[in-house]
């Protein structure tokens, strides 16, 4: 009996092994989206700045007022734990008004961006656009990408790729581990995976939330960089700058060779996670230095339903309210919100999504 009780956990392992090393066993065994997920992939590192930037206190804590939830009446800090949030930040005016951790984490734990990174990915396209490695957003995918202009993506803009526009054929189901979503997470290449993207619609037509459209924006500047990699050129051009203030990383599909998730998986710090929603506050410019190009940012957070576009999402950015603030968005509820009017930035990061975040922001920016 030993013995055959040793042979069945050998199996085990065995499975558990062979499983894990590939997308379907990593689907099955990682299933589903968690915040511990950026231990799990191989990343590319970025480091944080020697002249970090540090939001100043506010010398009074200023605390939100509680809200209804679930029927309930809730102070905001118990509100923060029924959601299952793990941060919260409101800064204005570059100042820390209120910040709290929950659930064992603090101010320099790691958590992944998911979706929030397609923004990320939206500021350095425009960012290769200033710097003359992509023409314009009218430029076809296929200008780069001439082999996938045999499946239609020589009539596919860039522009309808940043707008979710693009007619790919992409089942963004996360509990489908045969759809495309879990390949391009859980598998070991990415970039194969994008080459074989097929169209279902005419582009420019009807937005459909895709994170494929965002690999493709990946593949796009992995081409035109030349031999850097996207994480060195986000290094480059944004994270040293704006004075990051820990070590982060962007997760990669493979160790050897791999490409960025930049669809997703963005590992950083809560208060670094504002600083990106600072830079666009001020419209691309840190300090004085334009890092990204104003009129990019105006393009990528003004109210647009051309060519198909939903009026509440612009160039891989949420738009809440159509009165000039935007936000980024990840799977389990992360968020970086600006509201420009107030001069407020207010990051949540947490375990879990609720319908109820944006509201609660426009709310709060009408508070404070």
């Amino acid at each position: 009996m030993n013995r055959i009780r040793f042979l069945f956990v050998v199996a085990l392992i065995a499975v558990a092994s062979l499983l894990s090393a590939c997308k379907y066993g990593r689907f099955v065994w990682y299933n589903f989206a968690d915040l511990n997920d950026y231990k799990i992939f191989p990343t590319r590192e970025l480091k944080a700045s020697d002249d970090p930037f540090v939001f100043y206190h506010a010398d009074v804590e200023t605390k939100p007022t509680g809200t209804t939830y679930k029927d309930k009446e809730l102070s905001f800090e118990n509100f923060l734990k029924e959601t299952k949030s793990v941060a919260f930040l409101i800064i204005r005016n570059d100042s820390i008004l209120y910040e709290r951790y929950l659930d064992k984490y603090e101010e320099a734990s790691i958590v992944p961006s998911f979706s929030m990174a397609k923004s990320v990915t939206s500021m350095l396209v425009g960012c290769a656009i200033q710097d003359g490695l992509i023409g314009s957003v009218q430029d076809p995918v296929s200008r780069y990408l001439p082999e996938m202009a045999k499946s239609g993506f020589d009539k596919v803009k860039i522009a309808h790729v940043l707008q979710m526009t693009s007619g790919i054929k992409f089942n963004e189901g996360y509990y489908n581990p045969f759809g495309e979503v879990a390949s391009f997470y859980y598998g070991t290449d990415l970039r194969k995976d994008t080459q074989k993207l097929k169209l279902e619609a005419e582009p420019g037509k009807d937005f459909v939330y895709a994170s494929g459209n965002t690999q493709l924006l990946g593949l796009i500047l992995e081409r035109v960089l030349n031999g850097k990699t996207i994480t060195e050129y986000l290094d480059e051009k944004i994270w040293k700058p704006i004075g990051m203030e820990y070590d982060a990383s962007w997760s990669i599909d493979r160790k050897d060779d791999g490409i960025e998730k930049t669809f997703c998986c963005l590992n950083a710090r809560a208060r670094d996670f504002a600083k990106l929603g600072r830079l666009y506050l001020h419209k691309g410019n840190w300090e004085g230095q334009q890092l990204v190009p104003a009129e990019w940012v105006e393009e990528s957070t003004k109210v647009d339903s051309t060519e198909g576009s939903y009026k509440r999402y612009q160039y891989q950015w949420w738009l809440p309210t159509e009165n000039g603030d935007f936000a980024a968005q990840g799977i389990l509820g992360q968020y970086i919100y600006v509201n420009p009017d107030k001069n407020l930035v207010m990051v949540r990061l947490g375990h879990k999504v609720n319908a109820n975040w944006f509201r609660q922001f426009v709310r709060l920016a009408k508070e404070y």
